[in-house]
């Protein structure tokens, strides 16, 4: 008997640390302290040196290529800035095996950082989603994943980063996700990597055309951001748009959750 009732408020506290590690707000803090660590690691290692000291001779081949994108794919979901290593893909390896590299260190970049988002994340941060913009964001990506990632990846205006997590924290699909990032990357990615295999030509007609075509791909993703905020702002003007809730003496609808896209 004693033996039970020593075991019984033991299992009980075990339930409720369960609980509290958990909760979504102790999976935010998890997520929280590990992309500190990526970051921090990538502060230390520099892999954006590759640039100028180019890759380890001893790491040729395919095998070279495969762990080439592997790495790519860490780099991005520590935040390395993905131009600095699809030029480096095109300077190490060439447009030919550099760009298949790039684009598959691309997906699996946007695929640990959206893992990520979506596990640790998702259940802590979308009760926080009220503003208009973030609500018009989250509806959008959950109703048209597909089109709307789609979008942001032939219009590089969003941050990488930022964009998978964002996509993690709303209802949209894996797949959806995933092939719009394959691709919707592939243009502005092979741009980055034709210009780094020409890099030692500035003035060659190929390099210039690669460079050319992300500045338009940059001036586009400018106008496509500026349409999209204007059609939102025109909405919010519209009349009644800014009556408060309980204006006209009812209380508003409930506004169901968005279905998530599982369709490509």
């Amino acid at each position: 008997m004693l033996d039970d009732l020593v075991a019984r408020p033991s299992a009980g506290l075990a339930v409720r640390c369960t609980r509290a590690l958990l909760s979504p707000w102790s999976r935010l803090a998890l997520l929280v302290l590990v992309l500190a660590g990526a970051a921090t690691t990538v502060l230390l290692l520099e892999p954006q040196r590759l640039l100028a000291d180019g890759w380890p001779q001893r790491l040729s081949g395919g095998g070279a290529v495969v762990l080439f994108g592997v790495a790519y794919g860490l780099c991005t979901a520590a935040f390395v800035p993905r131009p600095l290593l699809n030029l480096a893909a095109g300077a190490i390896f060439g447009s030919q095996a550099g760009l298949p590299s790039a684009l598959a260190g691309t997906v699996l970049g946007a695929g640990i950082s959206f893992g990520l988002g979506r596990v640790l994340g998702q259940d802590a941060l979308r009760p926080l989603l009220r503003g208009r913009w973030l609500k018009a964001a989250d509806g959008q990506l959950s109703r048209h994943g597909f089109r709307s990632m789609l979008a942001i990846r032939l219009f590089p205006g969003v941050p990488f980063a930022a964009a998978n997590y964002c996509a993690a924290v709303s209802r949209m699909g894996w797949l959806p996700f995933l092939l719009a990032t394959g691709l919707g990357s592939v243009p502005n990615t092979a741009a980055y990597v034709v210009a780094g295999s020409r890099a030692a030509s500035p003035t060659s007609p190929v390099f210039l055309i690669a460079m050319a075509f992300i500045a338009v791909s940059g001036l586009g993703a400018a106008a496509v951001a500026w349409r999209k905020r204007h059609r939102l702002g025109g909405r919010a003007q519209e009349p009644g748009a800014s009556a408060g809730p309980g204006a006209t003496g009812t209380p508003p609808a409930p506004v169901p959750e968005p279905e998530p896209d599982r369709t490509a």
